[in-house]
Parts: structure tokens; sequence; C-alpha cells
């Protein structure tokens, strides 16, 4: 009987448990939980401040539940919002029922981030164009939801969703007329 080489059984070993983790990891991640179907909103009732979207009559948009894995460095898109009354961002923050001037770095975040309020009040730190700024958490950037009065009649956001006050963009030093505003991959992590 012909003796393996215990090199090749530790590799074989090593191979089917690599495979088996890259299998799990992947069932973990963050999949579209539904769909919302796009109404024509009435009459100036979408803001498209900073670039907000209008939903479309009959699009569908896909709602999450969920967001990516919360590392130290977590992958995510920084948008620009505005947390002031009368704006593009709608009604007050959810983790405090108030509003927040453009000065003050603050963001929502995508549902699956937010939490349930747990990251209410906390810091984050997000890096982006070289930089590094924290933000306190202060509202949801709804992925369930969206394309109703409650939501501006905007699409519900992406699962992966920073969504920044012009503070932080600021101090990110990307300015207004940069080809980054408004849309930039960025890291972030909780501070």
């Amino acid at each position: 009987m012909k003796r393996v080489c215990p090199t090749i059984t530790y590799l074989l070993v090593f191979f089917v448990l690599l495979v088996t983790a890259g299998v799990l990891v992947e069932a973990q991640k963050c999949k579209p939980s539904g769909k919302v179907e796009g109404k024509n909103p009435p009459k100036n009732e979408c803001n498209q401040g900073n670039g907000s979207d209008c939903c479309e009559e009959g699009k569908f948009y896909t709602t999450y539940k969920c967001s990516p894995h919360v590392s130290t460095h977590t992958k995510g898109i920084l948008t620009v919002n505005s947390f002031e009354k009368g704006r593009d961002g709608g009604g007050p923050s959810e983790c405090d029922g108030k509003y927040h001037n453009d000065d003050t770095p603050v963001v929502a975040l995508s549902t699956g981030w937010f939490s349930n309020k747990k990251r209410c009040h906390h810091q984050i730190t997000i890096n982006g164009n070289g930089k590094r700024v924290k933000a306190l958490v202060v509202d949801e950037c709804d992925s369930t939801k969206g394309c109703d009065g409650e939501h501006d009649y905007q699409p519900p956001c992406a699962n992966n969703i920073v969504d920044a006050s012009k503070a932080v963009w600021k101090a990110l030093g990307v300015n207004e007329k940069d080809k980054e505003w408004g849309s930039m991959d960025i890291t972030w992590s909780d501070a």
C-alpha cells in the first residue's frame, strides 16, 4: 500500500477549508429584499436638491433590509444630503427628531448599517479623497422604502450609502464643482 505524502494531505485539507469558508462568506452577503414601484410625484413634491433623483412611474427600485458587513475599512458610497428643514433630506432626523445645519458633520446610513437606531449619536470615521473626517450618525437613509411622500418621492437608498452633510464633503476636501461631488467611493468605520 502506498503512503500519501503528509504535505499533500495538509494542502488538500487546507484547500477544502478555504473553499468552504468562501462559500460561507458568499452566503452571508446582503441580498435584495424586494422592490418598490415608482410613482410620479405630485407637482413640486420631489426635492431634487443636491442632485437627488425622483421616482419614475412604473420603474421598480430594489430594496434592502441589510447592508455589507461593517469592518475597520467598510466600503461605501458617499452621497450628499441636506439635513436642514425644507431641503432634500425630507423630514427631521430619525435619531433626535431635529434638523441639522449643513455646516455640521452629520450622516445618514443605509438601513442595515443604521441598525434600528443602534448607531444613533455615534461617531463614524470616513476616509475619502486622501483625507479623514469624523461625523455623527443622526439619520437613516432608508433602503426598505421610497417613492412616497414620507421619502420625498425619492427612490430607496442603496444598501451601501453614507449620506453626508456638506460639512463632511468639505472636510474631505471635495468642492461642489469637483466631479466627485455627490457620489464618491469611501471607506468608513465606527469611531
